[in-house]
């Protein structure tokens, strides 16, 4: 983890906050956002997220989980890509989920995207899909209580997308989602990433 990132899943990071513009062009869109210190991939997006845009198609309809969603480019592009979804975005740093709300208003999606902490979440909500790059660097552990808790809000016939890198276990965690119950496979594999497809018990 590199300096830029730390304390990126804290619920208040410590670092002084400092906004920085962000520019990508995702499923033929190009989206303005603004990113912040102490908040995941500030000033860019991630190679993860990049290669997980550039291997997917974006969802089709529903309602779309961004789960740990930083500064909100997996959920936001998702908002301005498919006009009938709606999208909730979580995550635990505070800062991350002003931001989203930030960007989601200057994208003109906010009728549509909410960010907000985990528990501001009802917990009878269910999901058609969820997308991530979920924080592998909170441990092993934690990362799998964290998806068994938000996967086992899939909707039948929904479904999980995530990228993950091959080095932080992408191979051991398809495995042990399968295991879980959920049926997960490999849509793809670039750039040392495997992007992941789970399916509901």
């Amino acid at each position: 983890m590199n300096e830029q990132d730390e304390h990126y899943f804290s619920a208040d990071p410590s670092v002084p906050f400092k906004r920085e513009s962000v520019e990508a062009s995702v499923w033929g869109h190009d989206l303005r956002l603004v990113s912040g210190s102490g908040v995941f991939a500030r000033g860019r997006v991630d190679i993860g997220t990049a290669v997980l845009f550039r291997e997917t198609e974006p969802p089709a309809g529903g309602h779309v989980l961004d789960l740990g969603c930083g500064y909100g480019v997996i959920g936001l592009a998702a908002a301005v890509a498919t006009p009938g979804i709606t999208v909730t975005a979580v995550d635990v740093n505070e800062r991350a989920v002003l931001l989203a709300n930030e960007n989601a208003a200057t994208l003109g999606v906010a009728d549509r995207y909410t960010a907000c902490t985990p528990g501001q979440v009802a917990l009878d909500t269910t999901f058609d899909e969820i997308w991530s790059n979920p924080p592998i660097r909170i441990g092993k552990q934690a990362l799998h209580d964290l998806l068994l808790t938000w996967l086992a809000r899939l909707a039948p016939g929904g479904r999980a997308v995530m990228v993950v890198g091959k080095n932080l276990g992408a191979d051991s965690l398809q495995r042990w989602l399968t295991d879980q119950g959920f049926p997960t496979h490999r849509l793809a594999s670039a750039k040392g990433f495997r992007i992941l497809e789970s399916h509901p018990r």
